[in-house]
């Protein structure tokens, strides 16, 4: 029987992923944002992850005005890494898993949510940078990926509430599918930052670690925060958090802290990155 053994959240910073391709990741600026990483690719090489699922939210690369899904499970065999307007990032295709894919979209859907199913897409970097981050420079990521993509680009996204239960659907699908598989389950995205306006630049050190201390523990206060807050303690694109409550919903009633990690600057926002642990 699959399993969710672990929840993972991290920053997908596109910053972050032109230092490493670039090689400045060990740069005085960069170096202490990547420090934090450096615990996780340690466990991840003795967790060994089947299959990762990877909440995240694509940047107009392979959705549009025409077509923005609120929630999308990708189902294809494979998914090649897009040009974003610099070339494609020089790191490895993702490798899909179609049958615990539409497992999962099966599940979901006939449980009341309505899924988009993709079988072909591009990644860009809200996928491929959190991959970088946790396992470093690879010939072949070492995990298979169910891309699970979340509309936080156009108004109204998905509450935190809503994204907290498709989590605990996920989490139910996973646990029906009847091969052994060690699955975890990524969050991406945030923290708090905003790209234009007045207050380009923002960033929000105090509310950003009141989040990462409520993702540990029992409490679910997370799932109520309206979109209202995100707005103004998090920033124009501070929404992104919400995609964090899918896998926070996912390991259940209780979760253990195994790894921190929070950094300012990056770029023009903060890094924040946890490794939580469900408790039975």
């Amino acid at each position: 029987m699959a399993r969710i053994t672990a929840g993972v959240a991290s920053s997908h910073i596109p910053a972050m992923g032109v230092a490493l391709d670039q090689g400045n990741s060990n740069d005085l600026y960069w170096k202490p944002a990547f420090d934090g990483y450096e615990w996780t690719k340690r466990w991840m090489a003795e967790e060994k992850p089947d299959v990762v699922i990877l909440v995240y939210n694509d940047h107009a690369s392979a959705f549009d005005m025409r077509i923005i899904p609120t929630f999308a499970v990708g189902c294809a065999e494979r998914f090649p890494i897009c040009d974003e307007g610099w070339g494609p990032r020089p790191v490895p295709e993702v490798i899909g898993h179609p049958d615990l894919a539409w497992h999962i979209a099966q599940s979901c859907i006939l449980n009341d949510f309505d899924i988009t199913v993709i079988n072909e897409m591009q990644v860009d970097h809200g996928l491929t940078v959190p991959l970088s981050l946790m396992f470093g420079p690879v010939g072949a990521w070492p995990i298979k990926v169910i891309p699970v993509a979340v509309n936080v680009v156009l108004f109204p996204p998905p509450s935190g509430s809503r994204c907290w239960a498709l989590g605990e659907a996920i989490a139910r699908a996973v646990a029906s599918f009847p091969n052994d598989l060690n699955v975890q389950i990524w969050g991406t995205g945030g923290m708090s930052h905003q790209l234009q306006g007045k207050r380009a630049g923002l960033i929000n050190k105090e509310w950003d670690n009141r989040f990462l201390d409520r993702m540990v523990g029992t409490t679910d206060e997370l799932r109520h925060i309206p979109h209202i807050e995100y707005l103004r303690e998090a920033g124009s694109e501070g929404i992104e958090m919400v995609m964090w409550l899918i896998m926070r919903g996912a390991l259940g009633a209780e979760t253990t802290l195994l790894h921190r990690h929070y950094h300012v600057p990056a770029s023009n926002t903060a890094v924040g990155h946890l490794v939580l642990r469900p408790k039975d």
